[in-house]
């Protein structure tokens, strides 16, 4: 598990209204599209370049996220293959009302490398 206070975010934003369900928790696949910018701006630096996702592993969610949360994604290097980078994306939330910080969701996100024609290259790293 990532401590959020040992690194920065790769991405940190706030859940808004228009991002809720009638009940008032965040859906599920906002909270992912966060999680797949997160890990895109990862695998990006990692790979020196162009990413794309291929792949989404594992998603769990753990707690919901509500509105007025400060939402960030925090990424670690999972494994480097050829044309392929492994990212483990973590979020964590900063309750508004709390303060209390939790980690909400989990998941593995594989992206591989590309050309501007869209076709797999090698990771530059």
């Amino acid at each position: 598990m990532i401590n959020s206070s040992d690194k920065a975010p790769s991405i940190r934003t706030i859940a808004m209204p228009a991002d809720a369900n009638p009940n008032g928790d965040i859906f599920g696949g906002w909270i992912m599209a966060q999680m797949d910018l997160a890990g895109g701006a990862h695998a990006f630096a990692v790979a020196g370049g162009r990413v794309t996702t291929v792949a989404v592993d594992g998603m769990t969610f753990h707690r919901p996220v509500q509105i007025g949360d400060q939402v960030s994604c925090y990424c670690t290097t999972e494994r480097i293959g050829n044309t392929s980078i492994a990212v483990r994306v973590e979020t964590w939330v900063h309750r508004r009302e709390s303060q209390v910080e939790e980690r909400v969701t989990e998941g593995l996100f594989t992206f591989v490398a590309i050309n501007g024609n869209g076709q797999p290259i090698p990771v530059k790293s």
